[in-house]
This record gives structure tokens, C-alpha cells and sequence, in this order.
């Protein structure tokens, strides 16, 4: 049986105080999934009974408490201070042995709990892979709905979006995001004999923002070390890789309004340094699919990983 948290509108937010960085928020806020249900409608703070405070503290500044929204069909919170790291474990019989930390986008304003939080979590515990979904803390928006989504319309307006900035500087803005991961990782690897999890097969995959994360927690996370990871619809800027990158797995889809013509740097630059690197470029499927039915070939995305991570043995159990 897999353990999940009980999604139930119970309860309130806990309060909140961020107050730095917006580099890189209007690059990677995912898109509209549809024009169906976009609209933004407030609701109560989700019970998240197994839910673990990280280590990493409150955000300094803040003064606005933790929302949650709905949109698209799906659960979005945003004002997180306080990160978070929720486990979803596979039955005891069909356990592997690896890990997965799994972080949600949102372009650093919120994030995506359901569709790429709580649901790849599922999915991947279905697979025999403990998931964790990371609530990273998040740049401050208005407390108000209407101001929010006023925000969010002012952000995509014609000419608002700033220039595309290199990988360095955007991960030097996200100092609090990497604390958080590398807080994620090290509880992981603390408790991984109580959860059957074995400490050398713990990967990392994101979306938008999150894969943006994983990135940068490949690049600067220290002693975090993702053994695999995987970016989903994030940026492909060329970056310099170090020579021990972990395995990659990438999608992305062609008709991306954010990432689909960037090029593929980041391909080329893990090839270049003879690093494992798959990569599938899905003729339509837009941004922010994660795990949403679509009549895309890029609905297939968890499919193709998780026949991926097979191919790496990360499918079968752990030796002893």
C-alpha cells in the first residue's frame, strides 16, 4: 500500500515570511494548461498529516501566510516560508530501494503541488520508488487573490518577460531553493534504513522550476549528489558539468512557449562531458503537463522515465 497524505480542506496555512530573489520567476511559471478551469479559486490549506518540517527554517522578511489555490482541476499553494518534504512509500513487497525528491514548478511564486507534486509521487511509489515531494520556500506574492492573479497578468504581459539569464547567474539567486533541497536529501539519506531506501540510489527529478532546482542542486547542492535525475520541461541553457553529473533524463515538448526554442545546450553539454544524457523533444504538448491526461504523445513522459530508470537498474530491489 502506498502512504500518502490525505488531501482534505481542514485547517490553515502556516504563516509565512519570505522576502528575496525574483531572478528567474517570470522564465519558469508554468503556462496554462488549458483555457479550462484557469481560473484561480482560493481554498482551505490541504491536511498534510505526514508532512516533515525541514531544517532549513522560516524565510527572514515574510508576513504573508502560506495560501492554496485551485487551478486547472489541480492544488497549488504559494507564500511558502516553511519547506516541507512529504514521503510516499511503496509496499514493503515492492519496494526497490530507490528514492526520488520531487519538486514541483511554478516559477518560484508557487507551486504545483498536485499535478507535479502529490501525483508523480503516487505514480512512483506505484513503481516500488519511495518519492518525497518537496515544498521548497517560494518568492512572495500578495495576499490578496485578485492582486495575486493581477501580479501573474502583469508578469506575461507583452515586453514584461526579462532576458533569458546564463544557468550561473540564475542559480547564484536561489541559495534558499538549494538549502532546502540539500536539507531533503540529507533527511533522506538520515532516515533511509526506517524507509528501506538505499542512501547511493537517491535521484531528483523537477518541473519548471523544479527542474530547475535539480539542476542547480546538481551543480551547487555540495553534498546532496543526486544519483539520477530528471528535467521535465525546464530550461536547456548549456551549462558546465561536472565530471561526476549523474545520469539526466529530459522532456520537454516542441510547442513549449518558454523553452521549446532555446536550443538544447544542455544536452549537448552533458554529452560533451560523456555523461548519460536521454533526451525526449514531444512534438506538442505545450508547458506544465506533468502528469495532467492529454491527447499529447508527452502524456507518455512518466512512462518513458520510469523505462529509463529501469534501463539504469533502478527498478530491482537493492542487494543487500
Amino acid at each position: 500500500m502506498i502512504r500518502a497524505p490525505r488531501v482534505t480542506a481542514t485547517g490553515r496555512g502556516a504563516r509565512a515570511r519570505p522576502g528575496w530573489i525574483g531572478i528567474a520567476a517570470a522564465l519558469l511559471l508554468a503556462a496554462s494548461v488549458s483555457a479550462q478551469n484557469d481560473k484561480m479559486v482560493p481554498i482551505a490549506a490541504p491536511a498534510q498529516p505526514d508532512a516533515i518540517a525541514l531544517d532549513t527554517g522560516k524565510l527572514p522578511g515574510a508576513t504573508a501566510p502560506e495560501a492554496w489555490h485551485s487551478q486547472y482541476g489541480s492544488v497549488f499553494t504559494r507564500n511558502v516560508t516553511l519547506a516541507t518534504l512529504t514521503p510516499f512509500l511503496p509496499d514493503a513487497a515492492t519496494a526497490t530501494g530507490t528514492a526520488v525528491i520531487v519538486a514541483p514548478g511554478g516559477g518560484f511564486r508557487t507551486l504545483s503541488m498536485q499535478n507535479e507534486g502529490w501525483d508523480v509521487a503516487r505514480a512512483l511509489a506505484a513503481k516500488g520508488v519511495a518519492a518525497f515531494v518537496l515544498k521548497y520556500r517560494l518568492n512572495p506574492t500578495p495576499v490578496a487573490m485578485p492582486a495575486f492573479e493581477r501580479s501573474m497578468a502583469e508578469m506575461f504581459a507583452p515586453g514584461a518577460r526579462p532576458p533569458r539569464l546564463r544557468p550561473d547567474a540564475m542559480i547564484a539567486g536561489l541559495a534558499p531553493q538549494i538549502a532546502d533541497a540539500r536539507a531533503a536529501f540529507a533527511l533522506v539519506r538520515r532516515r533511509s534504513r526506517e524507509w528501506h531506501i538505499d542512501p547511493a540510489r537517491i535521484g531528483m527529478v523537477g518541473f519548471s522550476a523544479g527542474a530547475m532546482l535539480t539542476m542547480a542542486t546538481t551543480v551547487a547542492g555540495g553534498d546532496a549528489k543526486p544519483a539520477f535525475i530528471g528535467n521535465i520541461y525546464g530550461p536547456l541553457a548549456a551549462m558546465t558539468v561536472p565530471a561526476d553529473a549523474p545520469p539526466m533524463f529530459v522532456a520537454l515538448a516542441a510547442d513549449d512557449p518558454f523553452f521549446g526554442t532555446g536550443g538544447f545546450g544542455l544536452i549537448e553539454s552533458w554529452r560533451a562531458a560523456k555523461r548519460p544524457v536521454e533526451f525526449h523533444l514531444f512534438e506538442q504538448g505545450g508547458h506544465g503537463f506533468g502528469m495532467y491526461p492529454k491527447p499529447t504523445t508527452s502524456t507518455g513522459w512518466f512512462d518513458e522515465f520510469a523505462r529509463w530508470m529501469a534501463m539504469h537498474d533502478l527498478l530491482k530491489p537493492a542487494r543487500p
